[in-house]
């Protein structure tokens, strides 16, 4: 891995001028150049891998369902079946289900390939959450032009005892936590097109009409995303701000001042992509006749045109599902509020079988939905920290980690206050990614100066002191994590041990 002097000289590296562009432009619109780096990709690579071997190994261990696996999984199955849905114990027919498709048939890949068991159903799970450590580098990487940086979040996600859970879990929420944060990542490089295809027009003197395909890609991850769980549509409109306010900084800093209405059109577009592929992942209902609701409008004496007569019965299906979701409001012994979640206030119990051979007269077994605690109780300082330096420092990767934290969390509180209704901690986990990049952010301030400009011993002090503090850090949210692992991954462990470990005491029981 590269040292922090390399990793800042990265950061701090601008292309080389060319004639007629000043300087002071080319600074302003200069982005990651040296993303096929091979060290960058080198260490992508090893902490991918360490992320899929904790992911992956015993995999099957804990037998039966766990939690909400009682649900998707055997929904996944039916739908190999069935297209849909399938309620074969009540009534032989459709089951009424108020998520989206697209999770579920991910599952039911797995199933298919390794059949409906521990394994095939928790697969598809392991392999989105090593895909988001492996995304989460390369996004790292692009905001933060340093290899140390982006090894540094991909490592911390990889030791996060909650993102590990929850691919180890046959549940929805790594699946939407994938597409969102692989949408922001399509968003970012979006933001890097546009800004450099800005400058080859200003070299150039000609326009250049080029087709923002990582914006439409955006667009299609959105789709997915909320193909999985309706709860991606709050990250919609807080990226296609920052999209706006990108092209429009970008612009301003090429010293065009023309319309932005081409823009908006591809913004349009893309907003339409989303629509397409949500609607793709419903396919199952579509192509079959048993959907639920599927053919409601006649069952109840309305016409019922091809195509559109299927979308109207879709839309009755979501308008009912979204009653069902604004009115749930009844007790459970593990749900929590939005402002407890960043504070581990009450974690939920996935898993408790008993347990005996730990070589103690008396043992646990248990997988708990617990963050990492050193790492999460950073989280809310390492936002405060971003808000300062984002205004202080006019810095636009503190936004545009911020922006996404807001996406994630804030709704939520809305709908507490509003509607009071029953919420668990796991629905933090689209935010996950973008809170970690907070912590690194404030990671990256403390190895170099403020200013990026002071020279010789001062500065190699500042980066040998903040390089060392960032070190234990990371060691310490390890070791941290090494400590939680066993109810992280249901071992069997001494009472005495597993009662050690409930920091919080009831709280967390």
């Amino acid at each position: 891995m590269t040292t922090a002097a390399t990793a800042e000289t990265e950061l701090n590296s601008e292309p080389p001028a060319e004639p007629g562009v000043p300087d002071v432009v080319r600074r302003r619109l200069a982005t990651l150049e040296n993303w096929l780096n091979p060290y960058s990709w080198l260490v992508t690579a090893i902490i991918t891998a360490i992320a899929a071997v904790l992911r992956l190994n015993g995999l099957g261990d804990a037998k039966g369902y766990i939690f909400d696996e009682v649900y998707y999984p055997t929904d996944a199955w039916d739908m190999l079946t069935h297209g849909v849905e399938w309620d074969a114990e009540k009534t032989n027919g459709p089951a009424y289900v108020v998520h989206p498709p697209l999770g579920k048939w991910l599952i039911a890949l797995g199933e298919m390939v390794f059949g409906n068991n521990e394994w095939g159903w928790r697969v598809p799970t392991a392999i989105a959450g090593t895909l988001m450590v492996m995304i989460l580098i390369r996004v790292a990487y692009r905001l933060f032009h340093s290899i140390v940086l982006a090894g540094t979040a991909g490592l911390l996600l990889t030791l996060d005892g909650f993102q590990l859970v929850l691919s180890r879990v046959s549940l929805l929420d790594i699946f939407l936590g994938l597409f969102v944060l692989a949408a922001f990542a399509a968003v970012l490089l979006d933001r890097d097109h546009y800004r450099r295809n800005l400058l080859r027009r200003i070299e150039s003197g000609r326009k250049r009409w080029i087709v923002p395909w990582w914006l439409l890609t955006a667009g299609a991850l959105f789709g997915l995303a909320c193909g999985v769980k309706w709860s991606a549509l709050f990250f919609l409109p807080f990226f296609g701000a920052l999209v706006l306010v990108w092209r429009v900084r970008a612009r301003q800093s090429a010293g065009l001042r023309g319309p932005i209405l081409a823009d908006l059109g591809w913004g349009a577009l893309s907003v339409v992509l989303t629509f397409i592929f949500y609607l793709a992942t419903w396919t199952g209902w579509f192509v079959t006749n048993t959907g639920y609701f599927r053919h409601f409008r006649e069952a109840n004496g309305l016409s019922e045109p091809p195509v559109l007569g299927a979308l109207l019965n879709l839309l009755h299906y979501h308008q009912e599902a979204y009653s069902f979701h604004s009115g749930l409001t009844s007790k459970h012994p593990y749900q929590s509020w939005p402002w407890q979640w960043l504070l581990i206030g009450r974690p939920v119990n996935f898993y408790w079988p008993g347990a005996t051979d730990c070589g103690a007269p008396s043992c646990a077994r248990q997988i708990i939905l617990l963050g990492t605690p050193i790492l999460w109780w950073s989280f809310l300082p390492a936002l405060a920290a971003l808000i300062w330096f984002g205004l202080a420092r006019r810095d636009w990767r503190a936004w545009a980690i911020l922006v996404p934290v807001a996406a994630g969390l804030l709704p939520w509180f809305y709908y507490a206050i509003k509607d009071g209704r029953t919420m668990f901690s796991f629905y933090v986990l689209p935010a996950l990614p973008f809170l970690i990049l907070a912590v690194v952010y404030v990671l990256g301030a403390i190895m170099t100066p403020p200013d990026g400009i002071t020279q010789g011993k001062a500065r190699s002090d500042r980066q040998l002191i903040g390089t060392v503090a960032v070190g234990m850090y990371v060691a310490v949210v390890a070791l941290c994590f090494a400590y939680f692992f066993p109810i992280f991954v249901g071992l069997s462990i001494p009472y005495e041990d597993w009662s050690a470990r409930m920091w919080l005491g009831s709280r967390w029981i």
